[in-house]
């Protein structure tokens, strides 16, 4: 396999909608606090909002919606992130399981933020408002933000690493939701920052 580089980071972007993540982390690479490179920025949605920056941006972006035929998708995209030069795929709210050409292709090089703590609150269906109402439903005194590695199922790959979210009093899935996204995006960035000062190794594949 082809690891990704300890000191630059070459990046492709997946986003179902305004993936608020992978344009902070586009602005701290412009900012000059993460060494890495934007390559490609691809949804399965025509209209996603997240095509929209990355133009304004100038980082290439391409729709490939997966309905239709999933299996040419998937080959699809694995060949786009490829032919961009990324070298580690970024998951930034993209609602859909990767296919296996992809996962192959870039096997311990695809990473997800899980807005809860996993893997009590991970699976399919758990994304989003969901994964809020289910931790405030538990009683738990804290929520976290889980960055890991995808792999075939969904919110199960190795754990690189989280940031715990205090719930406070009078919190709803609707508070904690909110305190969750502005965390979020500065989280990942960080964590970026850590990957590529080689504080924090990817799986080997």
């Amino acid at each position: 396999m082809k690891h990704v580089s300890s000191q630059y980071l070459k990046l492709g972007f997946l986003a179902s909608g305004n993936g608020s993540s992978a344009e902070a982390i586009v602005a701290a690479i412009a900012d000059g606090v993460l060494a890495a490179e934007p390559r490609l920025l691809v949804s399965n949605k025509r209209n996603a909002p997240a095509l929209a920056w990355a133009t304004a941006r100038g980082l290439p972006s391409q729709a490939i919606p997966t309905l239709t035929d999933p299996d040419a998708a998937d080959i699809a995209l694995a060949d786009a992130m490829q032919s961009h030069g990324v070298e580690l795929i970024v998951m930034s709210g993209y609602l859909r399981r990767l296919g296996p050409a992809t996962l192959k292709r870039y096997a311990g090089r695809i990473v997800n933020i899980h807005p809860g703590p996993l893997p009590a609150f991970g699976g399919e269906g758990m994304y989003g408002s969901r994964v809020h109402e289910a931790v405030i439903a538990a009683g738990l005194s804290e929520s976290a933000i889980v960055i890991h590695v995808v792999d075939g199922e969904y919110d199960h790959g190795p754990e690189l690493t989280r940031q715990a979210v205090p719930i406070v009093a009078g919190d709803t899935p609707v508070t904690l939701e909110d305190r969750v996204k502005t965390l979020e995006p500065a989280f990942f960035v960080e964590t970026l920052q850590r990957i590529a000062a080689g504080e924090i190794e990817l799986p080997q594949c």
